[in-house]
């Protein structure tokens, strides 16, 4: 399989510790109810470590006895990082529906590659990180565990 560039801008190691470090809300965008998925590890990490935490799934009611909210339109406070566990291809829509609600960036984990969804947010002012896991700059930046 042969791997992407990703451009440098997108993987800024001090943007990176930065959003680390100040952000306190993340809206986990295909949050799955299923334990076995990344999604559901990270998302569990970041509860552990402090932070609110927003799933975003249309098909689940709650996660973990948080309510679950079916976009991103719906979270009902301002969201630091829109954390995207999405396939690349629904990539820019997300993008489009953070910049449309105001969310601070834009955090394509881990796979999620879409050089069109950076641009979108980028070009709005939101901070971008793509083809990084949160959970894992979380526990490099702060040291949590």
């Amino acid at each position: 399989m042969q791997r992407t560039e990703i451009d440098p801008r997108w993987q800024d190691l001090a943007v990176i510790e930065r959003l680390v470090r100040e952000s306190r809300t993340v809206a986990v965008v295909g949050l799955s109810g299923n334990q076995g998925r990344p999604s559901f590890g990270v998302a569990r990490y970041l509860v552990r470590a402090g932070l609110t935490v927003f799933p975003v799934n249309p098909n689940l009611a709650s996660w973990q006895g948080l309510t679950a909210y079916k976009s991103l339109a719906d979270v009902p406070e301002q969201i630091d990082i829109v954390d995207v566990f999405r396939r690349p291809e629904y990539a820019p829509g997300v993008a489009a529906d953070a910049v449309a609600v105001g969310a601070g960036s834009l955090w394509l984990q881990l796979g999620v590659i879409s050089t069109e969804a950076a641009t979108t947010a980028a070009e709005a002012g939101l901070d971008v990180v793509m083809d990084r896991c949160l959970a894992v700059e979380h526990r490099e930046v702060v040291g949590w565990s």
